[in-house]
């Protein structure tokens, strides 16, 4: 019996349970039927009562290149999230999902390679609209996510009190119910934001989520040119944050490295950048550059990221090569952006003797932070 007419509906995708059965009770909900209402909305998509509502934007268009599919939601106000599931596939052969969320609409960071920095930063999502990215995936278009890296649309750690709240809406054992070793957030560097993450991240529960950093350079002035994060936070107040986030035995950063020929692919660049990770529990991720919009370089060829994997193995540094999924359909790495840049589904690479828009594409993914989760960043 609903108590107050007046009462607004509870939006339940952005609530955990506890916080939801506590509104519940104001519509004369007792426990047991409370806790199967949130139940219901998460693991069979549907709102059992009228005094509950579960606002998804709807999936206005899809594109799916291979097993990876990029949707777009579209919001009340217009504007619009992409997310991309992307496969991962075991040393068996079985395929997992790790879905890439979003958590702006645009961004504020400016880097120069990602497409999504050329929007600017048009809003913050809440953490509804965070958790309707998995509601999406898992819901409309059936496939339901092993993994989430948020490394969407946004900088995540310029939106942490949603993300942080999404998160634990994501872990809630009665709704999403994702592990919290299978989630992992990065950030282009925001030292503030991985150490409220850290502190976050001690807390029961959390200990397992994962961090991972856009470092994308091998000392400050490569990396100043290209990320204007770090005119604020520099590589060496970088570094000690890095040190001083809590990582659990055996667990390990994800330091993402987007390889930008001509820019931060020299042998001496490699050097340098093991040099400045030596003494951080790291896995070297190294990520073919996806060219952007009117991209101002090209995408590597495979010669070349071949040996700058090889060079950091000779230094010693645990290194993986991100495998390129989405990329024809605007949802590789740096690709994400707004509907005009979506209509452009094919980028010429300027790759020599590559068809343009076709990248070579392997069906088995390499992880971005470890076997498990990471596989492709989209931002």
């Amino acid at each position: 019996m609903i108590l107050d007419p007046l009462l607004s509906p509870i939006d339940i995708l952005g609530l955990t349970r506890d916080e939801f059965l506590d509104r519940a009770l104001a519509f004369g909900a007792k426990r047991p039927r409370a806790l199967a209402i949130y139940r219901a909305a998460f693991r069979d998509g549907v709102a059992l009562e009228p005094w509950v509502t579960l606002r998804r934007p709807p999936i206005v268009n899809s594109h799916v290149e291979g097993n990876t599919i990029k949707f777009v939601q579209r919001h009340d106000d217009g504007l619009e999230t992409e997310s991309v599931l992307i496969p991962m596939f075991g040393r068996a052969g079985q395929m997992t999902r790790t879905l890439c969320v979003s958590s702006q609409i645009g961004c504020a960071m400016g880097c120069r390679f990602c497409e999504t920095a050329q929007m600017g930063l048009m809003r913050n999502l809440d953490a509804a609209a965070i958790v309707a990215q998995w509601f999406g995936a898992t819901h409309d278009v059936g496939e339901r996510p092993k993994n989430i890296v948020f490394m969407g649309m946004g900088e995540p750690m310029d939106n942490l009190d949603s993300v942080l709240q999404a998160l634990r809406v994501l872990c809630d054992h009665d709704g999403a119910a994702m592990a919290a070793s299978n989630i992992a957030v990065s950030t282009v560097g925001r030292v503030d934001g991985i150490r409220r993450y850290g502190d976050f991240v001690r807390q029961r529960g959390f200990h397992r989520a994962n961090l991972a950093v856009s470092l994308n350079a091998p000392n400050d002035e490569i990396r100043g040119s290209i990320m204007p994060i770090n005119r604020k936070h520099g590589m060496a107040e970088l570094r000690e944050a890095m040190l001083s986030f809590p990582l659990r035995p055996k667990a390990a950063i994800c330091v993402e490295y987007v390889l930008i020929p001509g820019v931060n692919d020299a042998l001496d660049h490699c050097d340098e950048l093991c040099a400045y990770l030596k003494g951080i529990r790291c896995s070297l991720n190294v990520i073919p550059y996806n060219p952007r919009r009117d991209s101002p370089w090209r995408a590597p060829t495979e010669d070349e990221v071949s040996a700058f994997m090889a060079r950091a193995i000779e230094n010693g540094q645990f290194v993986k090569r991100r495998q390129t999924k989405g990329r024809s359909v605007m949802g590789a790495c740096g690709q994400l952006g707004n509907p005009h840049i979506r209509r452009r589904k094919f980028v010429d690479l300027g790759v020599p003797g590559r068809d343009s828009g076709h990248a070579t594409q392997t069906d088995r993914a390499a992880p971005g932070c470890n076997d498990e989760h990471g596989g492709d960043s989209c931002r």
